[in-house]
Formats: C-alpha cells, structure tokens, sequence
C-alpha cells in the first residue's frame, strides 16, 4: 500500500523563482566590491600554518651522519603502508661502527602517503621529519617512490644538540689524566 504526500501548492513568487535569483544576484555584488583571494601560483605561495604536517623526509644530524638505525618503527606504524625499510649492517670500518644498524633501502610511496605524521611521532632517533613541502608532483608511478637519497635530499641537516653517535671521549683525550 503506497503512502500519498501532498505538497502544499508553491506561490507566485516561488513559481517565479525571484527571491532565489535576486540573492544569488546580492551575493554576486558582494563579492564583486571585496579583495580578490586568489593566489597567482606558483610564483605566490599560500603561507603555510603552523603545525602542518607536509612530505615526510629522513634527516642527518649536524655531521652529516645518518640519524636513522633501521628500527622499522615507522613502517609498522604507517597506516597505508607506504614506507618500505630493508635494513643493512654498518661495515666495521666505518666512523659510525659502533651503531648497529642502518638502512640499506628506506623508500616511501608518496601515493599512499596519507600525511599523518605518525612516522615522525613514532621514530626514536628524530630521523624521520616532515617537511613544509606541499607540491610534490611526478609525471609516472616511478616518480612518486621517494628513495633514500631523495628523503635525505628533500629532508637536509637537522639542526639539534643530541651527538648521540659520537664516540664517548675517554678520559685521556678530554684532558682530565691526573698522574
């Protein structure tokens, strides 16, 4: 059994649909008279806000050392799954040695990429940091994986005050050797 709604009948003006012409008409006026918003991009950019969670990038400290020791924190974290670590040994001779780890591929999709932060918020070494890049464009998939040398081209030198991987000086080279 069908339910019949009437509808009350529509007047003249509504018939006529002047009142809705006539505001759209007062909304037009207005913002004919207001200051124009928009941007001439790219050579005007907006001003990005503070607390704006941008292109995730890997960091060196102030020695132009990796920070990140492969822990794969932030590629358990990440939602949508778009950081892919391969962890690699540190050769013994190397000046970072007695680090345990690094990574030997580190490369985020920038498509699935949902610019939550979390990677950052989780990594314990800061060496994860998201820039405020916002115009990240490529013309093919390929583009899109950001590699370890782009993330470290991309995200720079952070400047801190943690030398973490710097060897502990022994008392001799400090100059504190009371004979």
């Amino acid at each position: 059994m069908a339910y019949v709604v009437e509808r009350k009948p529509l007047s003249l003006s509504e018939r006529l649909y002047i009142p809705q012409v006539l505001a759209g008409m007062r909304t037009t006026i207005r913002h004919f008279f207001q200051p124009k918003v928009t941007l001439e991009y790219p050579e005007q950019r907006p001003a990005i806000p503070p607390g704006y969670r941008g292109v995730p990038t890997l960091v060196k400290d102030p020695n132009g050392r990796e920070k990140c020791v492969s822990c794969q924190l932030c590629e358990f974290v990440c939602p949508p799954k778009a950081i892919r670590i391969t962890p690699g040994e540190i050769p013994p001779d190397a000046a970072n040695a007695h680090v345990e780890k690094g990574p030997k591929a580190f490369d985020i999709d920038m498509l699935r990429c949902i610019y939550c932060g979390m990677c950052q918020e989780v990594c314990p070494e800061e060496a994860i940091w998201l820039q405020n890049q916002y115009s990240m464009s490529g013309y093919t998939r390929e583009e899109m994986v950001n590699n370890k040398e782009r993330l470290y081209e991309l995200g720079g030198t952070l400047p801190d005050q943690h030398f973490k991987w710097d060897k502990k000086k022994s008392a001799e080279e400090r100059g504190n050797v009371h004979h």
